[in-house]
């Protein structure tokens, strides 16, 4: 069995002020949720901050990004390194890197094996547009993101990897993949290609979220999935009934 996992994106909101307030308020009821791992993931100015506040708890910290080199001239990017000694998760290849800052395929390969050489578990992001999916190409283009995320790692280091299938049509727009349509996705386009790259034993350890417009409202629906397991959660996570959408994915 595959223990479910909700994570938080907090994208670029909260200020360290407002994140360790936040934390504080809603950690004790997380920490009460028995049979799920929990993580957010605050804005990197905020990481230390939360972790300090959240130490002692089960709820983890992630952070949104990282770069992959061990150090140097990289103005404005974190080192692995620099965020080992607060996060337990990085996301990595989310559509908005991606989009607005040019994140490729290649560079977050190189971020995934950074990640677990620093002894972190990587949230790798794949999921397709608009366009994309309604010509029909949602399982060839997702495919092809996840063999060039994992690309040249070991079945051992795969699963320690968490995949996140984030359709890029519903992230913060209130559209949602059907319960159906992202257990099928995820199923075909995520697990079906890391069995063929791994093996099916190894597939099955790897834990699989959705992300897309997710709520308390609709977690359960999808966790009913057999191979959703859990959710990457945008602005349901900034919110205080984030404890009931994580209660609700157990």
């Amino acid at each position: 069995m595959r223990t479910p996992f909700i994570a938080g994106n907090w994208k670029m909101n909260k200020t360290a002020d407002e994140a360790v307030a936040f934390v504080r308020a809603i950690g004790p009821a997380l920490d009460a949720l028995d049979g799920i791992d929990i993580a957010v993931c605050p804005p990197a100015i905020a990481i230390p901050a939360v972790a300090d506040a959240l130490r002692g708890t089960k709820v983890g910290v992630g952070a949104q990004n990282v770069y992959f080199a061990e150090s140097g001239a990289y103005t404005g990017e974190l080192a692995p390194a620099m965020l080992k000694p607060y996060c337990r998760y990085v996301i990595l290849g989310h559509s908005e890197r991606r989009a607005l800052f040019g994140e490729t395929d290649e560079g977050v390969n190189k971020k995934i094996k950074a990640v677990l050489a620093h002894g972190m578990t990587p949230i790798v992001c794949c999921g397709e547009s608009l366009a994309q999916n309604e010509a029909g190409e949602t399982q060839t283009f997702v495919s092809g993101q996840i063999r060039a995320a994992f690309d040249g790692l070991t079945a051992e280091q795969a699963a320690a990897c968490v995949v996140a299938y984030e359709p890029i049509w519903a992230i913060g727009t209130g559209k949602s993949a059907s319960a159906d349509q992202a257990g099928s996705i995820i199923g075909r386009a995520v697990r079906d290609t890391l069995a063929g790259m791994f093996g099916q034993e190894t597939a099955e350890l790897i834990r699989i979220q959705y992300g897309g417009s997710v709520t308390e409202q609709n977690i359960a629906e999808y966790m009913s999935q057999p191979d959703i397991d859990g959710a990457l959660v945008g602005g349901a996570s900034l919110k205080p009934s984030f404890i009931q959408l994580v209660a609700g994915a157990r």
